[in-house]
């Protein structure tokens, strides 16, 4: 959803002048390296792979962007004052100031050679997209074949396919009717059919719901559509709550460091 918002405000648009106002965003340069591949260049693509979006710009370089938890961009007028925690700002060439603000400080930006994009390691390790024909019944079911991991750790591993956070994970083994805790191999192939269709589906859905939400540009704590889809989450930060399939209460647990919201009695 962030992608489709920022290629609405930027692509065609130029980079009249970057500035880095906090240099730990952008490990790999220095903040003149940072603002001189970006001055001057053309936006010409904003595009994703996984969490990290990936904007083609002029020259031959791609910004990529990782927003981690709590970063986001503002389109602000030229005279508005910063709001707190931003740490970068960029100059566009309409005479809007395009800022990103990050209250947590985990955001990470990197300008690349686009030839030399393969190569970054955070998004060579990634699996593929669950949208994807790579992201097939045959290749889930390859990765669960022999893992003693529990399914929903499966399905947050970035490495096995990308777009599953916390949320999806839980809200997809629920429509499945599948434990959390079960081991992947101990998965049916007709199970794994299911949760690979379930998967899609709730993906599906949320970004239908997300799409539809009107989102101002200029506001600095818009959600860029997440959110959208909570009023139909079945057993995510549900605890307590009767589940909708049988009634019974959503319980929930720490799995992986993480709150794993499920039903006892649907989920087996």
């Amino acid at each position: 959803m962030v992608v489709r918002h920022l290629r609405r405000l930027l692509e065609g648009r130029r980079i009249e002048r970057a500035r880095l106002l906090r240099a730990r965003l952008a490990p790999d340069l220095t903040p003149r390296q940072f603002a001189a591949r970006l001055r001057g260049a053309e936006i010409a693509e904003v595009g994703r792979r996984g969490k990290h979006i990936l904007v083609q710009v002029g020259g031959g370089w791609t910004w990529v962007i990782h927003l981690r938890m709590s970063g986001r961009f503002l389109l602000a007028e030229k005279e508005m004052e910063l709001p707190p925690f931003t740490h970068a700002t960029f100059e566009l060439d309409n005479g809007w100031h395009l800022l990103f603000t990050d209250q947590r400080h985990f955001g990470l930006m990197m300008v690349v050679r686009r030839a030399e994009l393969e190569g970054v390691e955070a998004l060579r390790r990634l699996g593929p997209e669950p949208f994807d024909d790579g992201f097939s019944v045959e290749y889930l079911s390859a990765r669960c074949e022999r893992s003693r991991q529990p399914i929903k750790l499966l399905l947050l591993d970035q490495s096995k396919v990308v777009g599953l956070g916390n949320i999806y994970a839980a809200e997809a083994l629920h429509r499945a009717g599948i434990d959390p805790r079960l081991e992947a191999r101990q998965l049916s192939p007709r199970r794994l059919t299911r949760l690979h269709a379930e998967i899609r589906e709730v993906l599906r859905e949320a970004i239908e719901a997300g799409s539809t939400l009107n989102t101002d540009p200029r506001e600095v704590y818009g959600r860029y559509g997440s959110g959208a889809f909570e009023e139909n989450w079945r057993v995510y930060d549900r605890e307590g709550d009767p589940c909708p399939g049988c009634g019974e209460a959503v319980q929930r647990f720490t799995q992986g460091g993480r709150s794993t919201y499920y039903c006892a009695v649907c989920q087996q």
